[in-house]
């Protein structure tokens, strides 16, 4: 979903425009106002999930920095409606205490707050009857969903740098299954991905929960991740550092540059190189590569170096 087109907004709007062309198309699709309209229901969902993240400054932040496909690779729909309460916010626009249950469309809104276990929508959009509860011998009990499961996957700075697909083998009793699992560009350490039914399996003849895995990107041996940039040490002798020089740095994914040092870098001194570190999400733009200068300072000198040395002590140097 493009949140930004399902309200109409341009990507700058401010929270108060947000929230007027919320209220707007609230009041267009509100489903009292199209009895029995499933095209108006979808698009009171569209409206009210892009109002969910675009409304919240945190969410909305994440899906402006990762796009429609990594803000959702990041966030279930329970993610997205958590501590969100409609029925509150549909009072603040003028509709009263909230929706009517069953009758035409079956829609049904009582309640509706998202503190945790499945989708919001559940109740949002349920089936005939959903309203009055479940009670007597003809009530069936509740299937429970499964239990969610959490397991950390090791990535690369090169499988940030262009995704991957990873296998992962989960056990569960006797049986191992094989798992694909497409790991986006640009993910930071500590995200989580979710894949939906591959958790525990139900107890009673429910869904299967939810497998979350939590990335550790791993260190590398010469590149750090600072943000979407990425710093490289490179060192060089004192007399490059006075004098300049011309160095050859390689990128991560193996290009190679010619970069000017100039007379007289100071130790630490960072060079850059635009466009050569990590994106900034599945379709961001990438950052720079930072090459931290360093002066090579040797342990031992030759006579040759050490009668050098005495006369740059000599002149001051």
């Amino acid at each position: 979903m493009e949140y930004y087109q399902i309200l109409g907004v341009a990507k700058t709007a401010s929270a108060d425009e947000i929230k007027k062309a919320y209220r707007k198309l609230a009041l267009k699709y509100h489903p009292d106002k199209n009895p029995g309209d499933k095209q108006a229901e979808d698009k009171f969902k569209e409206i009210s999930e892009a109002y969910a993240v675009l409304s919240d400054p945190e969410k909305r932040q994440q899906y402006d920095t990762f796009g429609s496909t990594g803000f959702k690779q990041r966030y279930s729909q329970e993610d997205i409606f958590r501590n969100f309460d409609l029925n509150d916010i549909l009072r603040q626009f003028g509709f009263g205490g909230g929706f009517r249950t069953g009758g035409a469309g079956n829609f049904h809104t009582s309640g509706f707050r998202s503190t945790g276990g499945g989708s919001p929508f559940d109740s949002f959009f349920g089936g005939a009857g959903m309203g009055g509860g479940c009670s007597g011998a003809g009530c069936k009990p509740q299937s429970l969903k499964g239990e969610d499961l959490t397991y950390e996957l090791s990535v690369s700075l090169e499988d940030v740098l262009h995704g991957a697909e990873k296998t992962i083998s989960l056990r569960q009793g006797n049986q191992t299954q094989n798992v694909s699992v497409k790991v986006p560009k640009g993910i930071e350490d500590g995200k989580r991905l979710r894949l939906s039914g591959k958790g525990a399996p139900s107890p009673s003849g429910g869904p299967a929960g939810d497998l979350y895995l939590k990335i550790h990107v791993a260190e590398h041996p010469l590149f750090q991740r600072a943000e979407d940039d990425l710093v490289v040490e490179h060192r060089i002798p004192f007399s490059q550092a006075c004098m300049g020089a011309t160095i050859e740095v390689t990128t991560l994914d193996g290009k190679k540059f010619n970069v000017k040092v100039p007379a007289g870098v100071q130790q630490e001194a960072k060079l850059r190189i635009k466009g050569h570190g990590l994106p900034a999400g599945p379709i961001g733009h990438r950052g720079d590569l930072l090459v931290k200068i360093a002066v090579r300072i040797p342990k031992s000198l030759t006579p040759e170096q050490e009668e050098a040395v005495k006369g740059l002590v000599a002149v001051g140097l």
